[in-house]
Formats: structure tokens, sequence, C-alpha cells
């Protein structure tokens, strides 16, 4: 009786929009079932975003590198310098991807690579100059482990770093890199990349000089359910210093053509952590579905457990697609997911601010 008292009590306190513990989000976690969360979740939806629309973006993710020392088990798109495949894109590509992206209404770029020792910050200058030359488009670049990366190399600290970038053209950061915010986990999965306090202050840093990023979470790896509970929580602690995320994108490892060996984690699991995240973090206000990994089918659903948005229609995308997983979306494609379900769909930019 008393689990159930507590998930009463738990489920009512989410339901007002209220802030849960983590102690109760396990709880949830544990005991609720899906089609409860998803109720508490899509209903705190309703109140904190438009309940007659759901807003997606035309953009195009470039990985101007694939060479990286991370190494990362759950990786399968990192090359070594030498090895077939190992590329750093030349200015007529990065030129020619950036004319495409506009031609098809896009308004955005996603610019992430490897940890490439052979690029110091003037390649990551030049690159944004010749982005920002080449047409007028927002540019959402380069993720905490990059720009520690780029810290290390240079000797310069991590605001001296977001500083130049963001005078070269640098109008917002993703969330990547953030996998498990929990040491242990993330030195079991990629010891050379930057620890859980480098990507926080990372973050922390870019939101006090006045710069938009994002948070994400990838799980169903090697984590727990309490570590996953732990991400939340610094996510949640950080926006409230800062208030800088923009949106928070879980989404679930992929496992094809890695040396990483998993239990693979189904579309309940996932719409249940979707749930969870929106239920939790009760001061950010969008939450994106994950079509690119769940694909469209359980992206659409997504809106039904706690998401307001279905992010990019992905012109390009290279990381999840090495790991096998592979889904088309244009943007035709995109509003008739958001129409069936009841919803109006909004283009929105990067930064959201131009929702109705």
């Amino acid at each position: 009786m008393t689990h159930i008292k507590n998930i009463e009590y738990i489920c009512e306190k989410a339901y007002q929009n209220n802030r849960i513990t983590k102690d109760e989000a396990k709880i949830l976690y544990d005991k609720a079932d899906l089609l409860t969360l998803g109720q508490i979740a899509h209903h705190i939806r309703n109140i904190k975003c438009n309940p007659t629309i759901v807003t997606y973006i035309v953009d195009r993710n470039i990985n101007y590198t694939n060479i990286c020392i991370s190494k990362c088990l759950f990786c399968a798109f990192y090359k070594n310098k030498y090895d077939t495949g190992a590329y750093v894109l030349d200015d007529d590509t990065i030129r020619n991807k950036i004319l495409e992206t506009k031609s098809l209404g896009g308004t955005g770029i996603l610019l992430q690579g490897g940890l490439n020792p052979n690029l110091r910050l003037n390649y990551y200058l030049s690159l944004l100059k010749l982005i920002k030359n080449t047409c007028d488009i927002h540019i959402h670049a380069f993720s905490p482990p990059e720009i520690v990366y780029m810290s290390r190399i240079e000797k310069l600290s991590i605001k001296e770093i977001i500083q130049s970038l963001m005078s070269a053209g640098l109008n917002s950061i993703p969330g990547g890199g953030a996998e498990i915010l929990v040491d242990p986990i993330r030195k079991k999965l990629s010891n050379v990349k930057c620890n859980t306090n480098e990507w926080l202050n990372v973050m922390e840093t870019a939101h006090n000089l006045g710069l938009k990023t994002t948070a994400t979470m990838m799980f169903g790896h090697i984590e727990s359910i309490d570590d996953r509970l732990e991400h939340l929580n610094k996510i949640r602690n950080l926006q409230d210093l800062t208030g800088g995320f923009t949106a928070f994108i879980p989404w679930t490892f992929q496992r094809g053509n890695l040396p990483i060996s998993v239990n693979t984690i189904h579309s309940y699991e996932y719409l249940k952590i979707l749930s969870l995240s929106r239920i939790f973090l009760n001061n950010i206000q969008n939450i994106q579905g994950s079509w690119v990994t769940q694909g469209e089918q359980i992206g659409q659903l997504s809106l039904c457990f706690g998401a307001n948005d279905l992010g990019s229609i992905m012109i390009e995308e290279n990381v999840v697609k090495s790991a096998g997983t592979s889904f088309k979306m244009s943007e035709d494609k995109m509003k008739n997911l958001i129409t069936e379900i009841g919803y109006r769909p909004f283009k929105r930019n990067t930064l959201y601010t131009n929702l109705p």
C-alpha cells in the first residue's frame, strides 16, 4: 500500500507541474505504467508549450571531420588519421553543402566533428567565417567535447575559446557528447572525452556569455536508471542556474557496427524515459522526440508522451547512420506526421524564438 500511495501522490504532484525529486522519479520509473507516465507528460507539455502546434526545423548536420582520438565504444563513425575514408572536408565541399541547405529552405547548420589532433583553433575560426561569408545561416556548432579539446590543445580557457568562436560567427552550441553525465560510465565508454564537470562547465560558460545551447542524453548502453536520473538532475540544476538550455533531446544508443554488446532498447523504454524527462525537467520548455533513432511512427507517438518538437528533417546525418540506423524524412513527410496526429506543424528556427 505504501508504494501505491507514493505513486498516487507523486503522479498528482507531477500532474500539477510541481518539481519531483530523483527518488520520486525512481518510484515513477519502477512502479508507474507507461500510459500513466505518458498522460502526465503530455499534460505538462500542453501547459508549457502551445498545445496546438508541433515544431520542427530544416537544417543539416555537417560532420567536418571524422578523424578522432576519442575512440568511444558507442561510435562507429570515427576514423584514425590514416584509415581508409578518413577526411577533413575542404572549403568547396562545405560551401556547396551550405548553399544546398539554403536552397532547400534550411535555416541552420549543425556542425560537429571528431577530436582531430591536426586541427587548431584557426581552422575552426576559418570554418565559421567561411560559412558566414557564404550566406546568412544560423551556426549551431561544436559540442562540449570539441570545445574542451580545443582548450587543451591551445592552452586557453573555455571562456576564451567560446569567445573566439562567437566572434567568428558561432550562434549556439549543441548538446552532443553528454551521453550519461556520470564519470564512471563516461570513463568506460571513452576515457579521452571531457568529463562531466567539463561538459557542464562549457555549457555554463556559454550560457553566461549569452549563448544558448541544447542538452542531450544517450541512454541504453551500460548505464543504470539511477545514472539516467543523475544525468537529468545535473541538467536541471544547471538550467536552474543559467536558464540557457533551449531544449532537451533524449535518444537511444544504436548498437549496430560497434564493439560494445548490450541489450537493445525498445520503443517502450524510450517512451518511458522521454515521458520521465518531460516530468522531471520542469524548467526546460522544449522536449524533442527522436524519429532519427526510433523511426517515424515512434517519433509521431512521442508527441503523446511529452515531446513538443520533432527536431530536424536531417538533410544530412552520418553518425547515427554509421551505427546501422537510417531513417529518411522530407519536410512534407514531417508535416504529414504532425497533422495526422492532430497538430499544426510549425517550422521553427534553432533557438525557438520565432514561435507563435
